[in-house]
């Protein structure tokens, strides 16, 4: 069963996402939310807010079923599957809650690119290494109609033009930050509550600031190829070494 459309998988490849509206039950993105809201409900220190920023909130929330369901028993799963192949990436057993709070800082800053697994002082990354890995996947719990709402970011493209980066400097490059080269201009995505976005590891992206009134609710999982734990550097240089799925279309 094919779940992703040629048109979907050509967007994978030239702009380094796909958008897939409507994926997850509207009572399963209910269940996160209400068991996220009562979690919040509970309080939050200062010191931990630094942490789940970077991290996630939640923590204990993480490797819940309410949380892993929405990739595990959804047709996510299968998705990830059609690009990367089956059961060739880890089990998931926990996800990212990505909350962005509505900010008074108007103007707000441009969103700035970046790449996940770099080290940061909170976000669990050790000083380095490199924590990549296949396909990000975020699931939107409330909706995102305009921009600066908190919106994933993307910058289309980029994930090739790491790529070619990483070819000639070497994928340890990235220890010394972002890759300076020439950036085209963002995409602040919109979409729905249940929309999924399936994301290459390797294409820069940002949550935009929240200038609206309502805060931003999304779920990240990281998928990871098995052969990544073996040569974390083969697939920054050869970013479709493990997408059977996409290199099926390529040269078409």
């Amino acid at each position: 069963m094919n779940l992703l459309t040629y048109e979907q998988k050509k967007s994978m490849l030239d702009n380094g996402y796909i958008h897939v509206p409507g994926v997850v039950p509207g009572i399963m993105v209910d269940q996160a939310l209400r068991h996220i809201n009562h979690s919040l409900g509970q309080g939050m220190s200062a010191e931990d807010l630094i942490k789940f920023r970077s991290q996630s909130y939640c923590p204990e929330l993480q490797g819940k079923e309410v949380i892993t369901d929405l990739f595990n028993k959804t047709p996510v799963k299968d998705m990830v599957a059609s690009l990367i192949g089956e059961g060739k990436s880890y089990p998931i057993k926990d996800g990212q809650i990505a909350l962005r709070f509505p900010t008074m800082q108007d103007p707000p800053p441009a969103p700035s690119p970046h790449l996940d697994g770099m080290y940061t002082p909170t976000n669990g990354v050790p000083k380095g290494t490199i924590g990549n890995f296949t396909m990000l996947v975020g699931v939107l719990l409330s909706p995102v109609r305009q921009s600066y709402a908190g919106n994933f970011t993307v910058w289309p493209g980029t994930h090739r033009l790491y790529e070619q980066y990483f070819r000639e400097h070497g994928p340890e490059a990235l220890l010394n930050g972002m890759p300076p080269v020439s950036m085209p201009q963002p995409l602040q995505t919109t979409g729905e509550p249940g929309d999924v976005f399936l994301v290459h590891y390797q294409l820069g992206h940002a949550a935009a600031s929240n200038l609206a009134s309502l805060t931003r609710y999304a779920l990240f999982f990281r998928v990871k190829h098995v052969e990544v734990q073996q040569d974390w550097k083969a697939p920054m240089t050869d970013i479709w070494l493990h997408w059977p799925g996409i290199r099926d279309i390529m040269g078409e």
